[in-house]
């Protein structure tokens, strides 16, 4: 059965990749054309229409999701999405099932060029791009960065292990920059997320791909920010995410 699977990845693979470079080139000059013409309310309904045909792509693999929430999260106030990390199809579920959240990104500021859509989103879209060498200044950039959230009544989305998990198996949080958005976002709600199966995706590399996964996240009861010290806190969110980790 593994052997058929894998030989069944190969057409599939192509298949998938067709589409989502299609997507790619598609939504670049959508996305452009929203910003310019309609701001940022257009151009975020552009992100979040372009991340749900991601997820089509993925069906071509034969993937399913499971999005288990089943807390009510506030609207009014920001949210502190912490989750594991698996690859980089963890993003399109999210964006898409947290979209009324607004969900802002931390990440390495290498993926801010070269990719159609997905680059234009993450430097135009109010996402954080941080130089990992540089630690002094990205703490700068993620104080600015949870200003900007306070200010406008938006969500990050951060996760802490920092490198993708090739295996599932969590890795150490990288607690800093965590810590320092839970400080300055007292109002916020700190909401665990716990990713399966993501990894699974990528069990060949990049070609093939993985068919057949069950893509799973599952939503954790919300915290408030202010509940525990920033240490202590994110502490119990590693613990939370990591318990739920198969």
């Amino acid at each position: 059965m593994k052997t058929l699977k894998k030989i069944l990845s190969y057409p599939l693979s192509v298949v998938f990749y067709f589409f989502f470079f299609i997507n790619l080139l598609v939504f670049h000059p959508i996305q452009w054309l929203s910003l310019k013409l309609g701001g940022y309310q257009a151009h975020k309904t552009s992100v979040d229409i372009f991340n749900f045909f991601l997820l089509r792509c993925l069906n071509i693999l034969g993937t399913r999701y499971s999005f288990e929430n089943p807390h009510q999260l506030p609207t009014e106030k920001p949210c502190i999405f912490v989750a594991n990390h698996q690859g980089m199809y963890d993003i399109p579920p999210i964006i898409w099932h947290m979209r009324k959240h607004h969900p802002k990104f931390v990440s390495k500021k290498e993926l801010g060029k070269g990719i159609p859509s997905i680059s234009y989103n993450l430097r135009h879209g109010g996402n954080l791009l941080i130089d990992r060498t540089k630690g002094r200044e990205s703490l700068v950039a993620m104080s600015k960065f949870a200003d900007y959230l306070n200010k406008n009544n938006r969500s990050a989305v951060i996760f802490p292990e920092g490198t993708r998990s090739r295996t599932g198996a969590p890795k150490k949080f990288a607690v800093q920059g965590l810590q320092l958005l839970i400080k300055k976002m007292p109002n916020a709600v700190v909401v665990p997320v716990t990713i399966n199966n993501s990894w699974k995706l990528f069990r060949y590399g990049s070609f093939p791909m993985g068919i057949g996964v069950h893509l799973m996240l599952k939503v954790h009861e919300p915290i408030p920010a202010n509940a525990e010290d920033p240490a202590a806190m994110v502490a119990l969110v590693e613990r939370t995410i990591t318990a739920d980790i198969h």
